[in-house]
């Protein structure tokens, strides 16, 4: 159980912040595992000091959690301190100069060209629920859209006549996405009459229902989970099973355009990335297929290569 101050700061987050439930719930775990941690050393949240909260970093790490798990927590602990502070609760935030380990940058898993196409030909039939899986996938690769922002679309959203979308990203931030022509004629076909019409029930069960996009087969908005389903589906009949997931659909679709010369600012836009350090990560990759091109095809790429094959003079 929480105490009532942290309670507090997370009714804060809800009402002033407007976080939503997932994250949200997030805070209380974080927060729980934080508050049974001082309560075993007998101090109260307004009694923390910058040592302990550096013994709680020290306990997650001894327990074997991730960097990015151990930061985590910490944002949540800083947080709540803060909330202290500025509400009377505490008057000192020992949480304020604690840092947090180093997160590794992986590099995203974008698939090869070859791998995506493949991906959009599995989708073989013509019926109504085939339209809308082709539809979804031609979309996610397409635009670069976020799973959560493509079963969010509205019909209001889609505006095919120009080519363009009407995404809501992280904290409903809106940008307006462009549809590549195979993506433009998938949406088409599925918003149809023998697509999404097909689907559509005589009486719509909630009215986010009959302006959503993409419908399940009871004639419902189609869930974050129902379409993560449906790309999994299509990933393993491609062969491309373990290896495919909506984000690397992303990463794939931003990744390709910097291959093939857009610039990073415009990717940085179609993609809704607050920074285009975030977007940077993304020439990291085509860098490294160029590496990885570069010492597969130069005869003098390797330590070993021409070694004895050019005599001096």
């Amino acid at each position: 159980m929480l105490p009532a101050a942290a309670e507090e700061f997370l009714s804060w987050l809800a009402v002033e912040k407007g976080r939503s439930a997932n994250t949200l719930a997030a805070y209380r775990r974080d927060l729980r595992a934080y508050g049974e941690f001082v309560h075993g050393r007998g101090v109260a949240l307004a009694e923390v000091t910058e040592p302990l909260i550096e013994d709680y970093l020290a306990f997650l790490r001894a327990a074997d959690r991730a960097p990015s798990s151990v930061n985590r927590a910490l944002v949540a602990v800083r947080s709540l301190h803060r909330f202290l502070l500025d509400e009377g609760y505490a008057s000192s935030d020992p949480a304020g100069d604690v840092g947090g380990p180093r997160v590794p940058q992986g590099l995203p898993k974008a698939l090869p060209e070859s791998d995506i196409e493949r991906l959009l030909a599995a989708v073989v039939s013509d019926d109504a629920v085939s339209r809308r899986d082709r539809a979804i996938l031609e979309v996610l690769y397409g635009t670069g859209a976020r799973i959560s922002e493509v079963v969010g679309l509205s019909l209001t959203d889609v505006d095919l006549e120009s080519g363009l979308l009407r995404v809501f990203g992280k904290g409903a931030k809106e940008r307006v996405v462009p549809l590549g022509r195979p993506a433009g004629e998938a949406l088409a076909a599925w918003l149809s009459g023998s697509g999404r019409g097909a689907l559509s029930p005589e009486r719509w069960a909630r009215r986010g229902d009959a302006e959503a996009v993409f419908l399940n087969a009871r004639g419902g908005r189609l869930s974050r989970q129902g379409a993560w389903a449906i790309v999994r589906k299509y990933g393993d009949t491609a062969g491309l099973r373990g290896r495919l997931t909506p984000h690397v659909l992303r990463h794939s679709c931003a990744t390709h355009m910097l291959d093939h010369g857009a610039d990073i600012r415009a990717v940085q836009e179609l993609l809704g990335h607050a920074s285009v350090s975030t977007t940077q990560v993304y020439t990291k990759v085509s860098a490294e297929r160029l590496r990885q091109v570069y010492e597969a095809a130069h005869p003098r790429a390797t330590a070993d290569a021409g070694r004895g094959g050019v005599a001096s003079g």
